[in-house]
């Protein structure tokens, strides 16, 4: 009788999904976000183009702090230079959305690298001391940046939220129609980051996050890995703000505060440093806490009238709660309670 893990070909080996139960997941998970949009109202399909967006970003910040082990507090600068760039390119040139996203990817990506350049002689509390000063150089220049047409807010033209061309409202309401852009953005992402790790980089990223110096002595150049971290992780935060500014229309730097780094930070390690799925976990988790939170508030407005002046604190109490509960009961995040969860059915009914 077969027993653990068993392959028979190189191929099943090396698969991502080796098993035809995480197969059938995956076929049931593309079935349920393909049906949603048809079935949601719009405040649904807000909330779902928020998580997809957060998901893609808090996948950056992974790849930077959950593989290669680069603390950064400066994520959410990073999200605004995406942005605004994204929105500059669409105001002052006119360039359609398919230009602008991966425009401002890629120049995010070169700013991640010129700030990643500290994490060459700065490890720990030092670098993330950097990266927190990248974040207020990046707003600072956002703020004071009129000579070069940045203001403190920003105006997307509708005429600039097309795709290839078409406008958006084609496929009906601005939310409904996006929501196939963020999937689309998010699926090639998740693709591109999974199989990342399976190459000579992505080990190289686990390498000098388990240990440096034993990585530097076997042949990794941790000058090259850790700028292109850096930069890989930049990519895709310059990503999701770029979709940011085309989804809201108005941008505006006071989105892309401490705070929101802070925000990202919490995502990953709720959901899972070190996972893919686990950022998505942590996105989701994130952005919903305060919905279910508003929601409660609002149902509870005729018992405790005065409750939606307090639901600011609640929801940072709840925010600072959720990530101490985490770190003390469950420090790998909801990606391991999910494994537990898979481990539990699969070992039943032996308890090991």
């Amino acid at each position: 009788m077969q027993s653990g893990t068993f392959h028979t070909t190189y191929a099943s080996d090396v698969s991502l999904r080796p098993y035809w139960p995480q197969r059938m997941r995956i076929v049931l998970v593309l079935v349920a976000v393909l049906i949603f949009p048809w079935f949601a109202d719009r405040y649904w399909l807000n909330l779902a183009n928020t998580i997809a967006i957060a998901a893609i970003g808090a996948i950056g910040l992974n790849i930077l702090v959950g593989y290669t082990g680069q603390i950064s507090i400066g994520h959410g600068g990073f999200l605004a230079v995406g942005a605004y760039t994204a929105g500059l390119l669409a105001v002052h040139l006119g360039t359609p959305m398919w230009l602008t996203i991966p425009i401002a990817s890629f120049f995010t990506a070169a700013v991640g690298a010129f700030f990643g350049l500290p994490s060459l002689r700065l490890k720990g509390l030092y670098l993330a001391i950097a990266t927190l000063a990248s974040q207020e150089i990046i707003i600072w220049l956002l703020t004071h940046g009129k000579l070069l047409g940045i203001g403190e807010s920003l105006s997307l033209p509708r005429a600039t939220n097309n795709l290839f061309g078409l406008p958006m409202e084609w496929l009906g309401n601005n939310d409904f129609a996006f929501y196939w852009v963020c999937l689309a953005f998010l699926i090639l992402t998740v693709i591109f980051v999974s199989n990342l790790f399976r190459t000579r980089t992505g080990r190289a990223f686990v390498a000098i996050r388990d240990q440096d110096i034993a990585a530097q002595v076997i042949g990794v150049d941790l000058f090259r890995y850790k700028l292109l971290a850096f930069a890989t992780s930049s990519f895709f935060a310059g990503l999701a703000g770029a979709l940011t500014a085309h989804y809201r229309g108005v941008i505006s730097w006071e989105r892309f505060t401490i705070e929101t780094s802070i925000l990202y930070l919490a995502m990953i390690i709720i959901g899972g440093l070190g996972s893919v799925s686990g950022s998505i976990y942590g996105a989701a988790f994130m952005i919903l806490l305060p919905a279910f939170l508003s929601n409660m508030a609002r149902t509870l407005s005729g018992v405790v009238p005065d409750i939606n002046s307090y639901l600011p604190y609640i929801q940072q109490g709840a925010f600072g709660l959720a990530i101490i509960l985490f770190l003390i009961f469950e420090p790998e995040g909801i990606v391991k309670m999910w494994r537990n969860v898979k481990d539990y059915f699969r070992l039943w009914p032996f308890s090991y």
